[in-house]
């Protein structure tokens, strides 16, 4: 669910890092919003690609 349908931007896994070093995982989840596109048709699209359809 937390794709963007332009870029294919998705959640990303990684580590927290404390500062006595130890480890737990974690994730990092893209802006995702909801966007009408031509008409009924609703697309997922992150943030920065937004961004870039507004600037065109």
């Amino acid at each position: 669910m937390a794709k963007c349908c332009i870029c294919g931007k998705g959640v990303v896994f990684g580590q927290n890092v404390s500062h006595s070093h130890r480890k737990t995982n974690r994730t990092w989840k893209p802006n995702i919003r909801k966007v009408r596109v031509e008409g009924c048709k609703s697309i997922n699209v992150c943030s920065r690609c937004l961004r870039t359809m507004k600037k065109a």
